[in-house]
């Protein structure tokens, strides 16, 4: 398996992704991962790659394009220093969710021209600020979207938020799993509820858990990386992808 660069065209530019196709013979399942608010760097691109490792084509958007060249963030530290958190801070408000719904668009359009991928609705999945954008995406994507994740996903249930995309579990198509983490107030008790009462509401397959760890748990570059959480999202997307997208 070798991953590679890509760029894809979107409605409003062109987005920088890093592809990987898995070894032997295809066709494949196709995935799309979404970065946290770190954005694209050599840890997400290695996730991607992992994913890649268990049978699917994984695109990882570098979703800040419109923003121009970006130093990588190291997220260990990135929320220590005030210039780096306003930074990431405005890159995060920037990406409106009109913004998401138009790239997610044009990753599944570019997908779907590969002959590696296999035919149908693809996957997505995502890491705190990216968790929202996986929710959105299968929110406003409908039929394209068969399975979604989100993993310490933040605000993917806000009621006073128009775009937290439960206001559109019915529009969702996708059997949906969701992680959670502790003491997240990012997505708090509350929103937890919201959530279910939504997709149950709607009919949506779902399943709605909550690891014994604390927001940023999956991914490794993060302070709060936590690997037995983190082997348990891995083993979790499996069971989903693998229930969905390759059946």
């Amino acid at each position: 398996m070798a991953q590679r660069s890509v760029e894809i065209d979107t409605a409003d530019g062109t987005c920088s992704a890093a592809l990987s196709i898995p070894d032997g013979e295809g066709p494949w399942p196709a995935v799309i991962m979404f970065a946290d608010a770190g954005g694209m760097r050599d840890t997400i691109r290695q996730m991607g790659e992992r994913l890649s490792g268990l049978g699917y084509v994984v695109v990882v958007p570098d979703f800040y394009y419109r923003n121009g060249p970006y130093e990588p963030v190291d997220m260990r530290t990135a929320f220590q220093n005030k210039e780096s958190m306003e930074r990431i801070m405005g890159m995060m408000r920037g990406y409106t969710a009109d913004m998401v719904v138009r790239d997610a668009k044009a990753f599944v359009d570019y997908l779907n021209t590969m002959p590696e991928k296999k035919p149908g609705g693809v996957g997505t999945t995502g890491y705190c600020m990216g968790g929202r954008l996986s929710l959105i995406t299968a929110a406003n994507l409908g039929e394209s979207i068969a399975a979604s994740a989100a993993f310490h996903g933040g605000n993917i249930a806000k009621e006073d938020d128009p775009d937290s995309p439960h206001h559109k579990a019915a529009a969702i198509k996708a059997t949906v799993y969701v992680g959670g983490a502790i003491e997240d107030q990012s997505f708090p008790d509350e929103q937890k509820d919201l959530l279910e009462k939504a997709l149950t509401e709607a009919g949506v397959a779902h399943t709605i858990e909550t690891y014994s760890a604390h927001h940023g748990f999956a991914v490794p570059d993060n302070a709060s990386y936590d690997e037995a959480a983190a082997e348990r999202h891995w083993k979790a997307m499996e069971n989903l992808f693998g229930s969905v997208l390759s059946s």
